[in-house]
């Protein structure tokens, strides 16, 4: 075995400890907050009634319930079960029409230029197999077909959170920052023989206070909720000080409130 073979991160573990992570808390109620980026993301790439879309790493449906808004045909993707069941319920709700499937966005079950539209919020980002899951986004869409991503980058406010979490529990070796998708220069080298055009967007992060914030993201929000349980009392205190500092320094809300911006890319990569 070579040092570099030796060397190379087991994406399959790394992955199924990944999936465990986002089935823990409930992910939706953090997600469904996050709606606008999902109706702006279709209003980016354009989207027309009847095309095909893909909806990757779909948590619980954002995007997926913006392009059915839009009288798109609709198949919605993620490998958590328990999200898309949300997203069924929030499509049911709306009485919508959507195709759910489970699916990893590392190997997607479809063929080669079935959609016209792929989309993904803030997922696909969190990959460990960058290089794999940006081939597979270009794989399953046709050609002169659009790829619609919404992806933190790395200075802005959740960017600065997982920099906080991996200083107390440390990711695993070998896998590349989840928010190198949300920088020009790794999107154009995933996407290479595609054009890429990304614009800075800001979302608003609205909650009552830092420490309402911090109570929802260590009960519902999978990265938070692990990086806690993994640590002891004392780590857990030194977690939440820097978490609640970060909070603090970037509120622009007031005494009375929690308003901090978050910086994320918005994506359209044209596929030639």
């Amino acid at each position: 075995m070579t040092a570099v073979a030796a060397l190379a991160p087991d994406f399959t573990a790394i992955k199924q400890r990944q999936q465990a992570t986002w089935a823990a808390g409930d992910y939706s109620v953090v997600g469904t907050t996050l709606q606008i980026v999902g109706e702006n993301l279709c209003e980016a790439v354009d989207l027309k009634s009847g095309e095909r879309v893909l909806d990757v790493a779909a948590g619980n449906g954002n995007a997926t319930l913006a392009a059915g808004r839009r009288w798109a045909d609709v198949t919605s993707t993620d490998y958590v079960a328990a999200l898309l069941e949300r997203a069924k319920e929030r499509a049911a709700a709306g009485r919508q029409t959507i195709t759910f499937q489970e699916a990893d966005a590392e190997a997607l079950p479809f063929a080669d230029g079935s959609f016209d539209v792929v989309l993904a919020t803030f997922g696909v980002m969190f990959t460990p197999n960058q290089e794999q899951a940006a081939r597979e986004l270009a794989r399953v869409t046709r050609g002169g077909g659009r790829i619609g991503l919404a992806n933190w980058t790395p200075e802005g406010f959740i960017g600065q959170l997982f920099k906080i979490i991996g200083k107390h529990v440390p990711p695993p070796a070998g896998v590349k920052s989840p928010a190198l998708w949300g920088t020009q220069a790794r999107l154009e080298e995933l996407f290479a023989s595609h054009s890429v055009r990304a614009a800075s967007r800001i979302y608003n992060f609205r909650y009552r206070s830092a420490e309402h914030w911090l109570e929802v993201f260590k009960t519902f929000y999978g990265p938070t909720n692990r990086a806690f349980a993994a640590l002891d009392a004392g780590g857990q205190a030194g977690l939440q000080g820097d978490i609640m500092e970060l909070l603090g320094r970037l509120n622009r809300g007031g005494k009375q409130s929690l308003i901090v911006p978050s910086e994320y890319l918005e994506v359209v990569v044209t596929r030639r």
